[in-house]
């Protein structure tokens, strides 16, 4: 059983508000049931969930340490002033902001510091793998600013920096966004970093993704070549949701601004300590060991689901990620899989594929690394998530499978 059940907090919830906690207990027990595929989610480690449901919920602390406009911010203070050096210690920044709610509230603090509205940015289009805050017209970044698109190799799926110099010298951005939310290889933040010193323009770096791969040293640092790093504090980094801006110190005020008061109210400070907390774990040679097994994970699935006769972007991936086209399979397409291996317990998402071929599926191995499994478990992943998507394999006879493998690693084990 696991040991988030056995909580104090929850037996409080289970006598005052049964139906809430039966949402939980549900929850709980889907996420200990199912393998979680998600590139975006994993499991928050106990004392990460602690700082979340601590009276730090309780405090009003709008303003920064030392400058809060409401009393009673001392101990507040101290826990902002833990996470903000633990995470320059991580990084090498030399300012942090960890009030930023979300890595879209990150994104659009950055954009306050830096542009105006209507200038023109260049970023990842979105069906090559940008995010909505890169442009699209259903998002405050695509009504604000006139953003320009550049996309992938289509032969290869990788980024041509050659094309991004291209587009810059001929539209003259403000700023250039590097990032994505599908792009399963490293970003070269140098040549970006080129590229924008030759047209003028400032350096966002969208590193939401790959910042828990970087504190692992599994992954390159855009610290050292970006104006501004805006990134989100769960995914591989293992913290509570929630989002951060790194930056020079020549910035920082700025950056603090556009973070409050222009975008965003009061902090939230139990979110904060328990960023602190997943800091503190991230700079341990335990969460070194396992941000080089996430990617060595995702390599054998990668590798794993290539032979099963997936399409595999860029042929394989760098990082946490993995994306695929699953056409090849019977000419399934991405929604159509997704449902199907919901139903056997492997939960994933899709993604826009490149060049308007149809969605594929995203799938990441952060969380099922936290709960212990390897390379032999990813082999056997892959196997499973082709049986499914091909219908050769008995989706409830899948389904035993996945609950016995999640079982055999529980993401918070009893004792």
């Amino acid at each position: 059983m696991p040991v988030f059940t056995e909580t104090a907090a929850l037996d409080v919830l289970r006598r005052q508000d049964p139906e809430l906690a039966e949402v939980v207990l549900g929850e709980t027990a889907r996420q200990a049931d199912c393998l979680q595929l998600i590139a975006a989610e994993n499991f928050c480690s106990p004392a990460v969930l602690a700082a979340l449901g601590s009276p730090l919920a309780n405090k009003y602390a709008e303003g920064y340490p030392g400058a809060r406009h409401h009393g009673g911010c001392e101990l507040v203070d101290v826990a902002e002033r833990i996470a903000v050096e633990r995470a320059k210690a991580l990084y090498g920044a030399e300012h942090v902001n960890v009030q930023a709610h979300s890595g879209s509230s990150a994104v659009l603090a950055a954009y306050a510091v830096l542009l105006r509205p209507g200038d023109t940015v260049l970023a990842m289009g979105l069906p090559s793998g940008g995010h909505l805050t890169h442009g699209s017209p259903a998002n405050f970044s695509g009504r604000w600013f006139d953003f320009v698109a550049y996309g992938v190799d289509p032969g290869t799926g990788l980024v041509d920096l050659d094309e991004v110099r291209a587009l810059a010298r001929a539209h003259r951005p403000k700023a250039i966004v590097c990032g994505s939310i599908s792009y399963p290889r490293h970003l070269d933040y140098a040549g970006f970093r080129d590229i924008a010193d030759d047209v003028g323009a400032h350096l966002i770096a969208d590193a939401a993704h790959p910042m828990g791969l970087v504190a692992g040293g599994a992954a390159p640092n855009p610290v050292p070549y970006a104006d501004i790093v805006c990134a989100t504090t769960h995914k591989v980094l293992r913290g509570p949701r929630g989002g951060m801006l790194l930056c020079g110190a020549e910035l920082a005020d700025r950056v603090d601004r556009a973070v409050f008061p222009f975008t965003q109210g009061g902090a939230q400070m139990h979110t904060i300590a328990a960023k602190a907390v997943a800091f503190g774990e991230a700079s341990t040679p335990a969460f070194t060991a396992y941000a080089h097994q996430v990617v060595a994970n995702a390599r054998v699935l990668a590798h794993t689901l290539e032979a099963e006769g997936f399409a595999v972007t860029t042929g394989g991936t760098d990082t946490h990620l993995v994306t695929v086209d699953p056409a090849p399979l019977g000419g399934t397409e991405g929604r159509t899989a997704r449902g199907r291996l919901a139903s056997a317990g492997l939960v994933l998402d899709t993604c826009a594929l490149p060049h308007g071929v149809g969605r594929g599926l995203r799938l990441g191995t952060a969380a099922v690394t936290t709960q212990g499994m390897g390379e032999a478990e990813m082999a056997r992943i892959g196997v499973l998530l082709s049986g499914v998507v091909r219908d050769a394999l008995d989706v409830r006879a899948v389904r035993e499978e996945v609950r016995d493998l999640a079982g055999r690693f529980p993401p918070y084990p009893a004792g």
